[in-house]
């Protein structure tokens, strides 16, 4: 199980035995109306938990990266827990409204509400006040976070309006916190369950106001200035060297920063595809994938000003191997290209075979390219699709008969990096073995 999946099911784990150890539902005798209320308070306890931790991570706390596996797997976290938030809302909301509904349908005859001793202390007076303003705060937040969430996983939604919207997240989770924290049963509250869920919502918050007030990564933030632009039409690649303005602390080969050309646009991150030598110069290769990323070519000049955030990540080809193989998928090469340069100047003595998959390759990239490996002392293997064939798991462990005793490390599609790593592990290799840039940050 890897460290994503460890932390959703301690997540899980954590908030559901905070739940059993506060509801009656194990204990009283059992009752459609009471489990229904006990599941309402437990789905509704899901729902704000993965919010906040989804909250947290977005706010790019780098000191958990080393634990997580980096800020790019950092994110797809985020993106779990963002489902989980809005599966259990979800839940939530159809166990309030469903006695409506079947009781409209004449399914069940509606039962008046059983009133129970309530407590009389004023805290407990306080938040009964407040229980019809945090209702309807809860569910018009409810909506709305469903919109946006659905939106956010939406790939086809433009992205710069996608950073637009889901900041929006960070004021309905506001109005979330306020619906839980005074709707939440009295009795967790001499619970385990009322203080930790009170300690996680309010990190959630704090969280929520930094997003609120564009704090994130303002302290990694740094201008610096295009110097020269390099066009590969036939690749749809641009080359960007930029030269910093600001102190910048340094980064590691492998690693991403992200990047704003266009503060209509927002940031957007790209791997900083240069080893850095404290001489304040930066070099980032970037694809024509998109709207914005195609219209870099005549939008961006020589001497415009850009800020870039970070660096970020921990695809550092780190590991006790003497052996590595490394996988480029297409502009999944950037990172490669950032380490043999790293390494022309920095040997590290490990034997090492660059597999380059691409569906074009002019000659001056494949020339630039070919450079680069003869540096660094790496074997290159050029694969381009429609000479060679689609790479495989077969043409690796041709290319490298000691290839079980080798770590991978991985930069390219989604589904292809998943395919080599399913026909890899098939043929022996140990799963620790793979390591795997997931840039897809939404």
């Amino acid at each position: 199980m890897n460290r994503l999946r460890i932390v959703i099911v301690a997540f899980l784990a954590t908030i559901t035995a905070l739940w059993l150890l506060a509801d009656p539902v194990a204990s009283a005798p059992f009752g459609w109306l009471a489990l229904r209320a006990s599941l309402i308070a437990y789905t509704g306890l899901l729902g704000i938990g993965a919010m906040s931790v989804a909250l947290l991570l977005a706010t790019r706390p780098v000191a958990f990266e080393p634990w997580l596996g980096g800020l790019d797997k950092m994110y797809r976290l985020h993106k779990w827990l963002g489902i989980t938030a809005l599966v259990t809302v979800v839940m939530h909301w159809v166990l309030t409204q469903a006695p409506k509904w079947l009781a409209a349908l004449g399914l069940i005859t509606p039962h008046a509400h059983a009133r129970s001793a309530r407590p009389t202390g004023p805290l407990a007076l306080a938040f009964r006040s407040q229980r019809g303003l945090a209702e309807s705060l809860g569910e018009w937040a409810f909506y709305a976070s469903v919109l946006l969430i659905v939106l956010a996983l939406v790939k086809r939604f433009p992205y710069h309006l996608f950073q637009k919207t889901h900041r929006l997240l960070a004021v309905l989770f506001l109005m979330l916190a306020f619906h839980t924290v005074v709707l939440m049963p009295w009795p967790y509250w001499s619970q385990l369950a009322g203080p930790s869920m009170t300690l996680l919502v309010g990190a959630g918050s704090a969280a929520a106001v930094f997003i609120l007030l564009r704090r994130v990564g303002q302290h990694r933030r740094a201008i610096a200035q295009v110097d020269s632009i390099s066009d590969h039409p036939e690749m749809g690649i641009l080359e960007i060297d930029v030269q910093m303005k600001d102190r910048w602390r340094g980064h590691e080969a492998g690693q991403f920063a992200f990047v704003t050309f266009d503060k209509h646009e927002g940031a957007h991150p790209f791997t900083i595809t240069s080893a850095w030598a404290g001489d304040g110069r930066m070099q980032f290769v970037i694809k024509g994938l998109g709207d914005y990323t195609r219209s870099l070519n005549w939008a961006l000049e020589a001497g415009d000003l850009i800020t870039i955030e970070g660096p970020y990540g921990q695809f550092n080809f780190s590991g006790n191997a003497r052996r590595q193989i490394w996988i480029g998928g297409g502009v999944g090469i950037t990172p490669f290209i950032a380490r043999m340069k790293a390494l022309a100047l920095h040997p590290d003595g490990k034997a090492i075979d660059l597999f380059h998959s691409t569906t074009v390759l002019d000659d001056s990239a494949a020339a630039i390219l070919a450079d680069d490996a003869r540096d660094a002392h790496v074997k290159l293997h050029v694969m381009v699709n429609s000479r060679d064939g689609m790479l495989d798991a077969r043409m690796i462990r041709d290319a490298v008969p000691d290839w079980k005793a080798s770590e991978f490390w991985f930069c390219g599609p989604a589904g292809f990096g998943k395919a080599l790593r399913r026909d890899l592990r098939a043929a022996g290799m140990h799963p620790a073995a793979f390591h795997q840039e997931l840039f897809e940050l939404r």
